[in-house]
């Protein structure tokens, strides 16, 4: 079972996750940010993971703090979770098509944090999740997962359906890379390790 647990208590926010990559897509999430926990649940249920996820954050300040520090602890989960890379499939990119939303995700599980994206949002707000900090989560997560993510939004209007593909598109790419192949010995690697 590659599964994790970490607590991360901060003067802003208060987080404890549970994670399990070889579930079956059940969550069970409180971030007290409504469609950020619509999208954690949505990685969940299209990338097979279990995630029991709660954060008690800042948010009478504003929303970063707590989507910020959920990539953080989010990403220190699937890297622990992950910790031997052998036999792991370890590259996939997939496009996502959601109603006028049409993203690309492109991951490598390299063992480096790196993150790149072209997304940008018209919207300031959807429901209670201010936009511009979906980019901070997924930063976040990336340096702390320690895996190169890549986002290319091609078209797309509506808010909600962008950061809702880049979510689904990412849990896609995540599952299948993760996949331990019968026919890869070792790391998927030259240097013999990732």
């Amino acid at each position: 079972m590659r599964n994790s647990y970490i607590e991360r208590k901060t003067k802003e926010t208060d987080i404890k996750c549970s994670l399990n990559l070889d579930g079956s897509g059940i969550a069970k999430i409180n971030s007290g940010i409504g469609f950020f926990d619509h999208m954690l649940n949505t990685l969940a249920k299209h990338g097979g993971f279990d995630l029991d996820f709660t954060c008690n954050g800042d948010l009478n300040v504003d929303t970063h703090h707590t989507v910020e520090d959920a990539g953080i602890v989010l990403g220190m989960a699937f890297d622990k979770a992950l910790a031997s890379k052998d036999g792991i499939a370890r590259y996939q990119s997939f496009v996502m098509a959601m109603d006028d939303a049409l993203v690309l995700c492109a991951v490598d599980l390299c063992g480096r944090g790196y993150y790149e994206s072209n997304a940008k949002f018209d919207t300031a707000i959807c429901g209670d999740f201010e936009t511009e900090t979906a980019n901070e989560f997924f930063r976040s997560f990336a340096l702390n997962a320690k895996i190169n993510l890549h986002f290319l939004v091609y078209r797309g209007e509506n808010a909600h359906h962008i950061i809702e593909a880049m979510f689904k598109s990412m849990a896609k790419c995540l599952k299948d890379s993760l996949e331990i192949k019968d026919n890869i010995k070792g790391s998927l690697s030259t240097k013999g390790v990732i």
